[in-house]
């Protein structure tokens, strides 16, 4: 890991993500976690303030430390138990069955094999358990489709893996959930970086 991926990474991540949109977001989507939470992509723990009194503890996975630190203090405010997993989202150090909600916040964009990691937050929930999120993805203008694809790979370099263009709906529905609600639409800010989707989805049986 570069100097850049250590210290200076987590830092811009912290700063880009704690904006005014994203925290109207988190404000909407999280709270409704409850019990046994799995956070894949925890990052700086941005959404540990958001969790309701329904949760009864949190397993905060993500892959780095470092940006995981930049967080103590929202950690340590948590009323309920926060357990880090430092590991990455295709393999979730969890029993099978074991979580009540599972929640990814602008996560799947940048985790290598976003397929993998869905299996196994479908593995790691209950029958008839919740999977909250919002991502941004692939937008269906195709005008816009063609500035993602441009923009992609350069993006990915500088942004820590992240990718403009994953059509998360359909990433979701192929990995064995069944979406029970879901919003698509753009957020503030340049057209290929800005659509996003938010919903809700259940382990199919």
């Amino acid at each position: 890991m570069g100097l850049y991926a250590r210290y200076v990474l987590p830092r811009l991540i912290d700063r880009a993500m704690s904006n005014r949109i994203s925290a109207a977001e988190r404000a909407r989507l999280v709270p409704t976690a409850t019990g046994v939470v799995l956070e894949v992509g925890a990052g700086s723990a941005l959404n540990v303030p958001h969790y309701g009194a329904a949760v009864q503890r949190l397993y905060a996975l993500d892959p780095s430390t470092a940006v995981w630190r930049l967080g103590r203090e929202r950690v340590r405010r948590a009323p309920f138990p926060v357990e880090f997993l430092e590991a990455s989202a295709e393999r979730v150090p969890l029993d099978a069955g074991s979580v009540d909600t599972v929640v990814s916040t602008w996560t799947l964009c940048s985790i290598p094999d976003a397929a993998a990691a869905l299996a196994e937050m479908r593995r790691v929930l209950r029958p008839g358990g919740a999977f909250l999120f919002v991502e941004h993805g692939r937008s269906p203008d195709p005008r816009v489709q063609v500035w993602q694809r441009r923009l992609d790979p350069l993006w990915a370099r500088v942004a820590g893996g992240c990718h403009v263009d994953r059509p998360i709906d359909r990433l979701i529905a192929g990995t064995g959930f069944d979406i029970a609600a879901l919003e698509r639409g753009y957020s503030a800010g340049p057209r290929p970086f800005s659509y996003l989707y938010r919903g809700t989805a259940h382990p199919r049986p």
